[in-house]
Parts: structure tokens; sequence; C-alpha cells
């Protein structure tokens, strides 16, 4: 499983598809291994792992370790009740959110296979190539888009931190994103910081 683990950026909004979110790093582990602590790498000039935009962090500093002597985050996975009984990831380890949303990851070249194709259909229609080899080309075109179309990855995103979870198995009950769960997510989010930080 690889974790892309992100937190909110400056001044960004509490919906996870308008939001910027900061990529923090990326962890590859082995969901049968179940590890509980994950450490990340920091850039020079990063956070360290605080939410610069008030919302809670699930990133912590960790001093230079004494052995390499780099200063680095370490994550806490949440492993109780994450997967289900098939094995596949039910809620975040990293913020212990229940609503994930599945979304495709589509190979950088889609859109220049579209726009290719676009052009050629429409050289074709006005009659500006009459060579009897624009028609396969357009086919070939056509096929090479539809194999990107169902060749792609999914992957499942967290609505409340926003990071994304690839190369594992994906749920049915998983759905693709809709704004009243992202809503929902935001104002339980925003409840629970605001419970914190009165007395």
């Amino acid at each position: 499983m690889r974790i892309d683990v992100r937190e909110p950026a400056e001044g960004s909004s509490g919906n996870p598809r308008q939001r910027s979110l900061r990529k923090v790093g990326r962890i590859e582990i082995d969901p049968d291994q179940r590890p509980n602590l994950v450490r990340l790498p920091t850039r020079e000039g990063g956070t360290g792992g605080r939410s610069s935009a008030g919302g809670e962090s699930v990133l912590s500093d960790v001093a230079p370790t004494e052995a390499s002597g780099e200063r680095g985050t370490h994550c806490y996975l949440n492993w109780e009740g994450a997967l289900d009984d098939g094995g596949q990831l039910r809620k975040c380890v990293l913020c212990g959110c229940d609503r994930l949303y599945r979304s495709k990851v589509l190979p950088q070249v889609t859109p220049f296979v579209v726009v290719i194709a676009f052009a050629g259909a429409i050289i074709g229609l006005l009659g500006f190539a009459t060579n009897p080899l624009v028609l396969p080309g357009l086919v070939v075109l056509l096929v090479i888009d539809v194999a990107t179309l169902a060749l792609a990855r999914e992957r499942l995103i967290c609505y409340r931190c926003g990071s994304i979870y690839s190369r594992t198995k994906i749920a049915r009950y998983h759905h693709r994103w809709n704004r009243s769960d992202a809503e929902r997510v935001r104002s339980a989010s925003a409840t629970t910081v605001a419970a914190q930080a009165s007395p």
C-alpha cells in the first residue's frame, strides 16, 4: 500500500477538492505488518508537521536520529478498525476518518491523446485530409484512449486530511466524491477543532 501523506496548506478551505493540500511525504507499507509508527523525511523549509491552516495535523516533530542525524516527522498509524474482513481499507489510518472516496488516476498522456483524436476527427469531418490512412489513425487513437481509461488505476482519498491511498484493494462500498459527505466531514472537523480550542 502506498500512502501520500498530505495536510492543509496555509489559507486553505475545508473542502478537500477546493483547498490546497501540501504533500508531506510518501509511505510504502505492507498492510499485513501494520506498522504503528512511520518516519517521513522533512524538507528544509517545511512546517515540521504542524498544520498552518489551523486544522489538526496527523504529523509530529521528531528530533534528529542518532544514527543518521536526519530531522524528520513521524506518523502514527491507527490500524484499529481500519481494515474490513476482506483486508480492504475501511477508514484513514492517519486521521481516523471513516469517509474515503475513490478516484481514478489517468496517465499523463491522456490529454494529449484526446486533443490529437479531436483534431483528427475535425480534419476528417471537414474533408481536409482524404488520405486513406486518416481513418485507421483515428481508430488507433480511439483504441489508445479507451485503453487508458480502462486501465486507469483507482485510489482512495480521505475527505478529512486528503491523504491518498494507492496500490491497495478498494472495497465496493467506497464511492466517488460526494458533496454531502464532504460537507458532513468538514462540519464535524470544524466542530472538533472548536471544541478543542475552547477551555
